[in-house]
């Protein structure tokens, strides 16, 4: 750290300071030559305009040191076209242009005015893919050198200078303090659960062989609740006794016969009135009980063939089927196709994901602020936008011997699945209402011989050192309870190197050479 200090300190010495001179071709007076130099600082969404000039009088040449940034990154524009327009009541009266910049970033653009007068200035810029327009306001064309007042002596915080060259040739970057809802938390590690009722073990209700015919889902894939995963081929009550099943098939089928025959014989008799409809019906009842004896004998035999013949061929009458009892994702799975099962066994982990529980687990020391607990939200490394909690489901009452810490279990919905069962996350639990807060980048704060400070941009080259005070923090941005107002530009990349300008006695002089 100390090397990389002294090096940024070299660099901000060797870096080419830049002096004031007028150009040659438009001498001056020495009374000209005293005259105060203006500035302007002015910002839109796409550039940084600094503008540097002497008080403009009529007739007299002045020369324009105009400075553009551009806000995408921050360097300097490299090939543009820069006009300065001279306006009165809306109507354009002069306009001063230069094609292209003196040096990268700086445009020197004279400016000689005809008249006196009140003027509305403007400072637009044209390259490629970059057109803007800078509004300046109003301006003083003087007459004579000798009615243009002194400069104004102004009370003003002590200033860092740091020049625009610096500023391009590092990495460096601003940003608006802005108003922004805050509410105070605390961090926690966490971890995502099944939710109550959304964790199952799916087994087989019977003993027997798992069908070859069905394809067994794999871990990972989604099923809908009564979704088929798998068919049971029931073990035979005499696996190896083959001609007692087809004796059995046998004698059903005579027996059959014979009903069959003796029905047809008693709806003969009943016809000529010899019986009553008594014995018809008591046929009918005889066949269709031996019709059902055929089919089951059948039946079993098949059973048997398939659990011999290890499913190759299986009837679907045969088969018990395993159906999901809850929609979610195969967690684990048990089975083999074509392999024996007990009753009971384990054959897939269901877990549910639509809805899951994450458990947010706090510090001992953090536990008292449990009580002002009124909302959460979850952070996922990789991922920047948050995810939103839903109600508190539980708050333990044992702390984790070991870990030292208390569960606190929020009920998430899922229906993107960003979370995984048994993922880590980190869970940041709000302590307090929203509060509208003064907010900046984490980056923009600088620990000065342990005090946070901040470097706010009062102009193109010029920054102050604010103490602050430091209040919530979320989501990258920090609150700053004193020291800063909304709309004061802060430095958020580079503000170190400012630290070091300020330190250093051998930063370059303020000024430009064009």
């Amino acid at each position: 750290m100390k090397a990389k200090t002294i090096l940024l300190l070299g660099i901000l010495i060797l870096l080419p300071g830049c002096r004031r001179e007028q150009p040659a071709a438009h001498a001056q007076d020495t009374k000209s030559e005293e005259l105060a130099t203006l500035s302007v600082t002015n910002w839109t969404d796409k550039t940084e305009l600094f503008m540097e000039y002497q008080p403009l009088v009529a007739g007299a040449k002045r020369r324009f040191a105009v400075h553009f940034t551009d806000l995408s990154d921050f360097k300097p524009l490299t090939k543009a076209t820069v006009t300065i327009a001279l306006k009165r009541a809306g109507a354009l009266v002069e306009s001063f242009s230069t094609p292209g910049p003196s040096r990268p970033g700086i445009f020197a653009v004279d400016v000689q005015p005809k008249q006196p007068g009140k003027y509305s200035m403007s400072v637009s810029v044209n390259a490629r893919s970059l057109h803007d327009t800078h509004e300046i306001g109003e301006v003083v064309v003087y007459s004579s050198e000798k009615e243009i007042p002194p400069p104004a002596q102004e009370l003003a915080e002590e200033q860092i200078a740091f020049l625009k060259e610096q500023q391009w040739s590092l990495e460096f970057a601003t940003e608006l303090a802005r108003k922004r809802s805050m509410r105070e938390g605390i961090v926690v590690p966490g971890d995502v659960r099944p939710r109550s009722g959304g964790e199952v073990d799916v087994a087989p209700p019977i003993a027997g062989r798992l069908s070859m015919s069905v394809q067994l889902p794999v871990i990972g894939t989604a099923v809908a609740q009564g979704q088929e995963l798998a068919s049971i081929i029931p073990l035979t009550p005499a696996p190896g006794d083959r001609p007692s099943l087809e004796l059995a098939i046998s004698e059903a089928r005579t027996a059959l016969d014979l009903a069959r025959r003796d029905l047809a014989r008693a709806e003969r008799l009943l016809a000529v009135g010899a019986i009553p409809a008594k014995r018809v019906d008591e046929a009918r009842a005889a066949e269709s009980t031996l019709v059902a004896r055929l089919a089951s004998a059948e039946r079993r035999l098949q059973q048997f063939e398939a659990s011999r013949l290890s499913d190759r061929t299986s009837g679907g009458d045969s088969l018990f089927t395993v159906r999901a009892p809850i929609a979610g994702v195969v967690a684990e799975v048990s089975a083999t196709p074509g392999s024996n099962v007990n009753q009971g066994d384990r054959l897939f982990r269901i877990v549910a994901v639509d809805r899951v529980y994450v458990a947010a687990n706090v510090p001992e020391a953090e536990i008292p602020r449990l009580a002002h607990l009124n909302g959460a939200e979850i952070e996922i490394l990789g991922i920047p936008e948050r995810l939103s909690v839903g109600r508190v489901v539980a708050k333990a009452s044992v702390i984790d011997p070991k870990a030292r810490t208390l569960s606190v279990v929020f009920e998430v919905a899922n229906p993107a699945r960003t979370l995984a069962i048994g993922q880590a996350v980190f869970v940041r639990l709000f302590l307090t209402g929203r509060v509208d807060a003064v907010t900046v980048p984490e980056s923009a704060v600088v620990d000065d011989g342990g005090r946070p400070v901040l470097f706010v941009q009062k102009d193109g080259e010029a920054f102050v050192r604010r103490p602050v005070k430091l209040g919530i923090r979320e989501r990258g941005v920090v609150q700053i309870a004193e020291g800063l107002r909304p709309g004061e530009r802060v430095v958020t990349k580079g503000a170190y190197l400012i630290r070091l300008a300020a330190l250093s006695s051998q930063i370059p002089a303020h000024g430009h050479v064009h």
